[in-house]
């Protein structure tokens, strides 16, 4: 319903009025006894919003979509996309809103999105809702990215519906607030690339330009420079993402961003012991989007934003085609080039050596060691207390760390201090938001709560929170994670 009352944030419209051929207005689905869960109130400050507005009952109705201000008409999203590989002409939005944008108090432009709000025209058979565990997951996912410095969506909230939703058992429905600098997919522009309206294709280019780079739209050829800079964004990300150890899990074309913004945390989780082979999803049966493969599906997945934007790029196809080869071929350079860079920092160096960072990841894989343990472990081995207990083969580490001492700086405690601040004490291990998750199913916010606090401050190590910086369990068996659907 559209109430009549001072706005508690002020929308525009920009994508729904621009580009009408690309979404659907709609509203949200009844939510009959709305909670708060979580608020993040961090982000409610950098969006210029009174955070105790948002927990008041109109607040609340606001964050679930359920009342709305005069004049502000949610939209569906459509866009299509490739799932593992394969072609899907009509996606969209089958369970989230655009509510939408918002200049927050650094005049950025940002969207706000719902997620589990109810059926709408692209549910393609689903419910269209959400339970509160993955609405959580998503939620600390984002924090712990944001906090390790890796472009992401994030929660500004997540409530409880009041409802039940149906899986293989009877779950607590939830939706979750988003953020992010757009909603603008790779599978956007697939979309309209496949309505053969070759102008749409151009207006989604022009605003993408407009909102995510507008200096863009002074070069020679902005639409091949545009494609570039996504390109970019995206190698950036994916080389921070291969840093943490963080693997997505799910790197279909619908869920890559034009702003090179993660988004779309389902079956996603940090990686433990080093493997390129790491796979959480439960439906990821031959290891599409394994961790070691993100960086090859990532180039894979621009390159079909380039057969989108072939026609903008030149007039004559083959040498637009030639033009965006040459682009989608630079993303192996640039990834290279961000990777290597922020593995020399994780290690306190310089300048990459590949050759050391490559037997150290050998040495890590072959002895089964903790990725983030390991490397927080280094600044502490350069302070005298050794890492090679890590190893149950520890000559091989000790070979290798006399080849890395003997390039590191003489400075050995500036060098630890530097490693220290981009190798995290915490991330969001995987069986302490199962079990945070848990809790919350049950009723109990405060171990979920407790794990936001910790990851939101990665790098400094805390007296108490030996727990939060431990290795799973032996023995657990590998972890699973489900697309939330």
């Amino acid at each position: 319903m559209s109430v009549s009352v001072r706005p508690l944030l002020e929308f525009d419209h920009s994508y729904a009025r621009e580009l009408p051929e690309l979404s659907v207005p709609w509203t949200a689905a009844a939510a009959p006894a709305p909670a708060l869960l979580m608020l993040n109130e961090d982000l409610a400050t950098e969006l210029g919003v009174d955070a105790e507005a948002l927990r008041a009952p109109a607040g609340v109705e606001l964050l679930v979509g359920i009342a709305v201000p005069d004049g502000v008409r949610p939209v569906a999203q459509a866009y299509a996309g490739h799932q593992f590989g394969g072609y899907v002409p009509r996606l969209g939005d089958g369970r989230a809103l655009l509510l939408g944008e918002l200049v927050d108090a650094g005049g950025r432009r940002r969207d706000l999105h719902l997620k589990g709000s109810g059926r709408t025209p692209f549910a393609r058979g689903g419910d269209g809702k959400a339970a509160v565990g993955p609405m959580l997951r998503e939620y600390v996912m984002g924090e712990a990215m944001h906090a390790l410095g890796i472009p992401t969506s994030r929660a500004l909230a997540v409530v409880a519906t009041g409802s039940d939703v149906v899986r293989e058992t009877m779950l607590p429905g939830a939706v979750l607030a988003r953020v992010a600098a757009s909603h603008l997919r790779v599978g956007t522009f697939q979309y309209a690339a496949a309505s053969g309206d070759q102008e749409l294709v151009r207006k989604l280019a022009d605003h993408a330009i407009a909102r995510h780079h507008p200096d863009v739209a002074e070069a020679d050829n902005p639409y091949l420079e545009f494609y570039r800079r996504v390109i970019d964004a995206q190698a950036s990300l994916v080389a921070g993402w291969m840093l943490v150890g963080f693997v997505h899990g799910v790197m279909n074309t619908d869920n890559m961003t034009i702003s090179g913004e993660t988004i779309d945390y389902g079956p996603c989780a940090f990686m433990d012991t080093y493997d390129p082979a790491t796979v959480f999803s439960s439906i990821d049966h031959r290891g599409r989007y394994a961790y070691g493969n993100q960086p090859a599906i990532a180039q894979w997945n621009l390159a079909r934003l380039g057969e989108a934007l072939v026609p903008l790029i030149h007039e004559d196809t083959d040498a637009a085609v030639e033009a965006a080869t040459d682009a989608v071929l630079s993303f192996a350079e640039r990834y290279e080039g961000y990777w290597t860079r922020g593995m020399a920092a994780k290690l306190g160096l310089e300048a990459p050596d590949v050759p050391l960072i490559q037997d150290v990841l050998e040495l890590l894989h072959a002895q089964h060691v903790d990725f983030t343990t390991f490397f927080r472990a280094l600044s502490s081995h350069l302070r005298g207390r050794p890492a090679r207990s890590l190893f149950t083969e520890p000559d091989a580490f000790d070979a290798w760390d006399a080849r890395w001492q003997a390039r590191l700086p003489r400075d050995g405690t500036t060098v630890a201090a530097g490693m220290d601040r981009v190798n995290p004490v915490y991330i969001p291990r995987n069986h302490l938001v199962e079990e945070a998750l848990t809790a919350a199913g049950g009723g109990d916010m405060a171990p979920f709560r407790r794990l936001v606090e910790v990851v939101v401050d990665p790098f400094v190590e805390r007296p108490g929170l030996e727990r939060y910086a431990e290795p799973a369990p032996l023995g657990g068996g590998p972890h699973v994670t489900y697309c939330g659907t």
